[in-house]
């Protein structure tokens, strides 16, 4: 017989229907190890899934991607749980995941920790950033769901510790998809309310019933916030991406309020304190500046107040006596004096001074006379000058030189040859 050819086609497609129809393969749970990673703009995610001796192509499309915790990453031992299916047009076939989960860790584990190493890594945990709470506020925010606990504890104890504090309430939701959205519109709604503080959190839970504290958005919120923010989700040992950003950690709501308002006894127990101490502390200086007055009025000079100038009027007649000797003894010294210059012989004959005086002058200019170069020339002679300065010996002379002869009827100019 004649063999019956079929299309490649109706080959996939056979394969496909018995692939699909296997109620095994319809739902697999598959391990290995994450490669070839790849998110695509459509939001399909593309990979490849390994063990020592094979491998198998996955796909995991976007609707089921959008459920993803973390982001797988090459390398990473996983656990899938998903469906075999044939791509027919190229007679393939792959592993369509459902749901990915980190082997040995839970997924929301995973992507906790990633979260948490990208925004540390930005600076979003960093001490430099964190805000003082307010250590006397006047009005306290609190994001968080309307009913339950956390609320009514949070208002409780700041009435009973602090009453002089409003409390406003921003009520939000606190778990489910919706929860993280509502809680950033919340706090941001809340800087319009000229806050001191902000309390943002809910009471304790599951992992998966605080998810909403460790999402990026709300995180983000909390940082960006104008108001120092105190995060107070679940117990003491639970902790979330919140806690970590927020200005202050609190293990519990409860705590949250303690440490977001002092509580009043204490206050007023340290305002009596100083007040105590303040008034010993006048006292004390009220008794020691009065024993000083004391003492200072019992002083003999206090007593006797004549005695500050009788020594000083005893000083003052010194001094009057002694400035009436001193002025007569200057008196009669210089009347002395006076008196010799009077009766001496220059005062009585000051024209004999003056006749001295003129003699001397005469002598003086018949000095002067003699020694004129003027008279020398009248007798006959001449006066030689070179530049203005008298020639005294031949010697100093050299050819060229313009002479300046000077008789005593005028003078007459010549070179020396």
């Amino acid at each position: 017989m004649r063999p019956q050819y079929v299309t490649v086609s109706r080959v996939n497609q056979y394969i496909k229907r018995k692939l699909t129809k296997d109620k095994d393969l319809r739902n697999i749970f598959v391990k290995g190890e994450i490669s070839n990673f790849k998110v695509y703009p459509s939001g399909h995610c593309y990979f490849t899934l390994k063990d020592e001796r094979s491998q198998i192509s996955g796909v995991m499309f976007r609707n089921f991607a959008k459920s993803l915790k973390f982001k797988p990453k090459d390398g990473m031992k996983v656990l899938i749980e998903g469906e075999i299916n044939v791509y027919d047009v190229r007679g393939t076939y792959n592993l369509l995941a459902h749901k990915i989960s980190q082997d040995g860790l839970g997924d929301l584990y995973v992507a906790f920790e990633q979260l948490k190493k990208k925004l540390r890594n930005e600076g979003l945990f960093d001490d430099s950033y964190k805000k003082p709470i307010p250590k006397f506020p006047k009005r306290i925010g609190v994001v968080t769901a309307p009913t339950g606990a956390a609320i009514k504890d949070i208002i409780t104890t700041i009435k009973r510790r602090w009453p002089l504090c409003e409390v406003i309430l921003f009520p939000s939701l606190v778990q489910g998809e919706l929860a993280a959205p509502n809680i950033v519109r919340q706090i941001k709604n809340s800087e319009k309310y000229e806050l001191d503080t902000l309390i943002v959190g809910r009471g304790g839970g599951s992992i998966e019933d605080l998810w909403a504290f460790n999402e990026e958005i709300v995180a983000r919120a909390i940082f960006e916030c104008n108001v120092p923010v105190i995060s107070a989700v679940g117990h003491e040992v639970d902790y979330t991406i919140s806690d970590f950003v927020a200005d202050l950690r609190a293990p519990t709501p409860t705590a949250a309020a303690e440490l977001a308002v002092p509580k009043f006894s204490e206050i007023q127990n340290n305002l009596n304190d100083l007040d105590r101490r303040s008034n010993q502390a006048i006292k004390l200086k009220l008794s020691q500046y009065n024993l000083r007055f004391k003492n200072i009025i019992n002083k003999n000079i206090f007593k006797n107040p004549d005695l500050i100038y009788r020594n000083e009027q005893l000083k003052l007649d010194e001094l009057v006596l002694k400035l009436n000797f001193e002025s007569k003894n200057l008196v009669s010294t210089n009347k002395n004096k006076l008196s010799e210059i009077k009766n001496s012989f220059i005062f009585k004959n000051p024209k004999m001074i003056m006749d001295k005086k003129s003699n001397q002058l005469l002598n003086n200019i018949n000095k002067l006379e003699v020694l004129n170069p003027l008279n020398t020339v009248k007798r006959g002679y001449t006066l030689a000058k070179v530049d203005g300065k008298v020639v005294s010996s031949s010697k100093t002379l050299k050819k060229g030189d313009k002479l300046e002869v000077e008789f005593k009827d005028g003078s007459v100019n010549t070179e020396v040859i």
